[in-house]
């Protein structure tokens, strides 16, 4: 790392301040696009067209986008995706103001921000390794990870807050001036280039594709550990679906309820993020891994065995729940430590898309045996089979690997 350190803390505090913005401003216009169609449809059909029009590109396109990351100018990616964000909101303020918005105007606009954003998340996790020294990456991801839950905590009341007085297109004008944002500070931060690879033109698109794979099969433990959070993912997302559906139906709450625990969840995750950026986690970054997989299945498991009247106790599994999410970022600094750089963009997009392909089969399966076992049940049967996940993910000798051979790469050894 070449930068001074003066300049490498500059440079990622401009950038996450600037994204700290951005997500904001993006969160509230996504919960005020919610709010409008659910006002002008009222058809949960076209709700949940939103929802894949705002995946697919990222669950699809991840892989492809990769290579792209990767053959690209970093800094010029993440410019351009804030960029194409803030310019797919323009044509839909501009369209608001001039007539009616029609449906497939604004599915179109969430599938062009959603390239964006397939574009921008692995670009901004392959260019910290770049920024960041490794001994900082893991505190920089737990700073990230409480940035990501403010965002959360803010933008579900500023988007209801703002529909309520504002026309939808000055709230579409508020996330414009958030990329914008978002944008000058990454054109203002110091980034160190990818050293060049000699070659004077890119290698065929698929080539490369099958690059970025091998560079992750190549590390058996990462690659392991890919396939597990998988698995895991595949348990959780759905889950994440249905909590308000626990508050509603099981513990018979309101809709405060709902977004109560829905408050709760983001508060832990904001103090996740807060503790690990403090602490660093374990020295042996798969048992901080292991801990946060085990945190969410034991607040799943408690909350599927809660009484219906213990709606006090399902906030405060939310809170340990949320508080899992930064600690499993760690997942993310063992591939800035250890792929290379060059290959960062292709790992992270392809990390992203098996991710994101889980939650349309997850979510087909849960709901299925939710409805017919009940959403107590299910959440008891989530939390054990996670429970599970965290002991493979302990016990797999691939994963356990992982610290011992990065420390044998650096001559040191575990006391």
């Amino acid at each position: 790392m070449n930068q001074k350190h003066s300049h490498w803390k500059r440079s990622i505090y401009s950038i996450l301040a600037g994204q700290a913005v951005s997500l904001v401003t993006s969160g509230i216009l996504q919960m005020a696009i919610i709010f409008y169609l659910t006002d002008r449809t009222g058809s949960a059909m076209v709700l949940s067209l939103a929802t894949l029009a705002g995946f697919l590109p990222q669950a699809l396109l991840g892989p492809f986008i990769g290579v792209l990351v990767d053959r690209w100018n970093r800094k010029a990616v993440l410019i351009g995706a804030d960029l194409l964000i803030a310019l797919a909101g323009a044509i839909l303020a501009f369209a608001a103001i001039q007539t009616s918005l029609p449906v497939w105007l604004i599915l179109t606009i969430l599938f062009l921000r959603s390239i964006g954003t397939a574009f921008h998340t692995p670009a901004l996790s392959a260019v910290t390794p770049l920024i960041v020294p490794r001994d900082h990456l893991t505190r920089t991801s737990g700073f990230s990870q409480s940035i990501l839950s403010v965002s959360y905590i803010l933008s579900p009341a500023g988007g209801a807050l703002f529909y309520a007085v504002w026309p939808l297109e000055r709230v579409i004008s508020l996330d414009i001036a958030g990329a914008a944002v978002a944008s000058l500070a990454v054109a203002m931060a110091k980034i160190q280039p990818l050293p060049l690879s000699g070659r004077e033109k890119p290698a065929p698109f698929l080539h490369e594709l099958a690059a970025g794979w091998r560079a992750l099969r190549a590390h058996n433990g990462l690659f392991t550990l890919m396939w597990t959070g998988t698995l895991y993912m595949f348990v959780y997302m759905p889950i994440n679906a249905l909590f308000p559906l626990m508050s509603t139906e099981y513990f018979g709450g309101t809709s405060a309820h709902a977004a109560a625990a829905e408050i709760a969840f983001a508060a832990g995750m904001l103090l996740g993020g807060l503790l690990l950026g403090a602490w660093g986690g374990f020295k042996r970054k798969t048992h901080t891994i292991c801990l946060s997989i085990l945190l969410m299945g034991a607040g799943l498991t408690v909350a599927g065995l809660l009484p219906r009247w213990g709606f006090i106790g399902f906030a405060a599994c939310c809170l340990v729940m949320g508080a899992s999410g930064p600690l499993y970022g760690v997942v993310n600094v063992l591939y800035q430590e250890q792929i290379r750089p060059e290959y960062l963009g292709r790992v992270f997009s392809l990390s992203m898309s098996l991710m994101s392909l889980t939650m349309p089969l997850g979510l087909l399966f849960s709901g299925f045996f939710a409805q017919k076992l009940g959403v107590g049940r299910w959440f008891l049967l989530s939390g054990l089979a996670i429970l599970g996940i965290a002991l493979l993910t302990w016990r797999l000798p691939a994963i356990r690997g992982i610290d011992a051979a990065k420390q044998a790469s650096e001559g040191k050894q575990f006391p």
